[in-house]
């Protein structure tokens, strides 16, 4: 097992262990299910909180061959640190007016574009850098959010396809993005891989030639096979996250969660009945009982809605937080038990040490478990565990 920690030495106040052999199990599934498509490896926001750099390399090593951004800052990085094998194709999707266009197509990034300002915007970087964009077209098939609209979309198609014979771009992808996929049986998800082959069928017939068409994203990507494509997009699946309940647990889909966090108890001490508990005094003894400290906080992204039902495994035993989430701290009733100052307080992990997991957290919390790993801060490092890929940066 190789371990790499932001902070050499031990113990920390805190870490966010991610497995990254757990991780490459994670791409592997996800490719079992969609055999006939390419797989995107989603490492926007830090790739959900566990480290964009190190999970882009290990998802490459398990055959992602795409890597998918939001923002063109974050692909960029990922071009110029990533140590990523050739041949690996970087996609980024949240463009507002004055962005790095130039320095995308000079690091041969896959750009998003969803209306004539960007594919303006594009096409003059393109000029300036002397060779074509590499350009995907978004259309809005029902999700209401960034795409463009079907009304639109000749418009957009035929400007592409100008730009393309004036050797400024070369439309490489044309995508759509599910809104309701996480919810089996949506009217919402056959409306719109209607719209979606509807509005491929017309760029194709206008003479876009894509390298890949797709629009299904982790859940569709595990549960309609339809949607699939030339290449999925997996992003919260790809951290042994289930998109929902509703969907399934990880192990229904041959996945485990990569990111365990846990912290070491600052502080354990005897209390008497009726004592208060943290701020406002939400919680109060019920009687004569042992408390646990524990350093982390909502500065550290634990969710201050978790106060009073937020759950923890100290000493094999699962605890609740008591009374209020403060900004680095919050506390557990230990009920009588006295583990050591420095025991292990678990928030959140797989769950096979009967550990809680992010969907707990998430529960306790009234979110989603893509929230949870997301906000863990930068306070917190990242330790990661069974490394294989290798490349500069961190």
């Amino acid at each position: 097992m190789t371990e790499t920690a932001l902070l050499p030495t031990a113990p920390l106040r805190a870490r966010a262990e991610i497995d990254l052999a757990a991780l490459r199990a994670n791409v592997r599934a996800l490719r079992e299910r969609a055999p006939g498509a390419a797989l995107m490896a989603v490492v926007k926001s830090d790739a959900y909180g566990h480290g964009a750099l190190r999970c882009a390399r290990e998802a490459v090593a398990a055959g992602a061959s795409w890597l998918g951004t939001a923002t063109p800052e974050e692909a960029l990085v990922l071009r110029a640190k990533g140590g990523l094998p050739d041949g690996v194709r970087i996609m980024c999707w949240l463009w507002t007016p004055g962005g790095p266009w130039r320095e995308a197509i000079d690091a041969d990034l896959d750009v998003s574009v969803s209306g004539m300002w960007a594919l303006r915007e594009v096409s003059d970087a393109a000029r300036a850098a002397g060779r074509p964009a590499r350009v995907q077209l978004k259309a809005d098939t029902g999700l209401g959010r960034n795409g463009c609209q079907p009304g639109d979309w000749a418009e957009l198609v035929g400007a592409a396809l100008d730009a393309e014979r004036a050797g400024l771009v070369r439309v490489t992808g044309l995508w759509s993005h599910f809104a309701c996929a996480d919810e089996p049986g949506h009217p919402s998800i056959a409306a719109q891989l209607g719209a979606f082959r509807e509005l491929v069928g017309y760029a194709e017939r206008q003479g876009v030639r894509p390298e890949v068409r797709h629009i299904a994203n982790s859940p569709a990507t595990l549960t309609l096979p339809e949607s699939h494509f030339d290449l999925v997009r997996t992003g919260i699946a790809l951290y042994g996250i289930s998109p929902s309940p509703e969907v399934g647990v990880p192990a229904d889909f041959g996945l485990r969660p990569v990111m365990t966090l846990s912290a070491s108890l600052a502080l354990v001490k005897h209390v008497p009945a009726g004592h208060g508990v943290s701020y406002g005094h939400h919680y109060t003894t019920p009687g004569e009982t042992t408390l646990g400290l524990v350093p982390l906080g909502y500065a550290d992204g634990i969710p201050r809605h978790a106060s009073g039902a937020g759950p923890v495994l100290v000493g094999g035993k699962w605890r609740t937080v008591a009374g209020r989430i403060a900004m680095d701290q919050f506390v557990v009733d230990l009920g009588g038990d006295e583990p050591a100052v420095g025991a292990e307080a678990v928030l959140f992990g797989p769950g096979d040490r009967g550990e809680p997991t992010a969907e707990d957290w998430a529960q306790a919390a009234g979110t989603i478990a893509y929230e949870i790993v997301t906000r863990i801060g930068t306070r917190v490092p990242r330790v990661h565990v069974n490394e294989v890929a290798s490349g500069a940066g961190s």
